[in-house]
């Protein structure tokens, strides 16, 4: 299976974990741009103007939603973060919502969390992992 990773760049650690575990597991992956340079904390301190900035120079929502429409699924890789356990944010939100309407599967690594769009992240029936990436055949 040809499968998305999408999170917070917060969660880039275990992004790279879930890579790791799912290409065991005979899957192919793809990881937003950057993600081992978040992870080694080389642009951990990019400020959300410079981010913003970043996502509008190099069209990076427009070119992770080809890459979600190439693929089988999307793995949302969910943490905690801003005091919000499991915390889903905004690019991820929109990423759900691409693929839900091109019928992919919606694998979330963790519980949904308490967030204003809980309704919506429960109507898109997403796979609730619980943690284990095994789960995913």
């Amino acid at each position: 299976m040809k499968i998305v990773i999408c999170g917070s760049m917060s969660s880039a650690v275990q992004m790279l974990a879930a890579k790791k575990e799912l290409l065991q597991n005979n899957h192919e992956v793809v990881l937003p741009k950057h993600t081992k340079k978040y992870a080694e904390k080389v642009l951990a301190e990019e400020s959300s103007h410079e981010s913003t900035k970043n996502k509008i120079e190099h069209d990076l929502i427009r070119d992770y939603f080809e890459k979600i429409k190439n693929a089988d699924a999307v793995l949302i890789v969910n943490i905690d973060k801003k005091g919000i356990r499991n915390y889903i944010g905004g690019n991820s939100f929109l990423e759900m919502g691409f693929a839900h309407c091109l019928n992919k599967t919606i694998f979330i690594l963790n519980d949904i969390p308490e967030m204003i769009y809980t309704d919506e992240l429960l109507a898109m029936q997403p796979v609730i992992l619980n943690g284990d990436l095994f789960k995913i055949q």
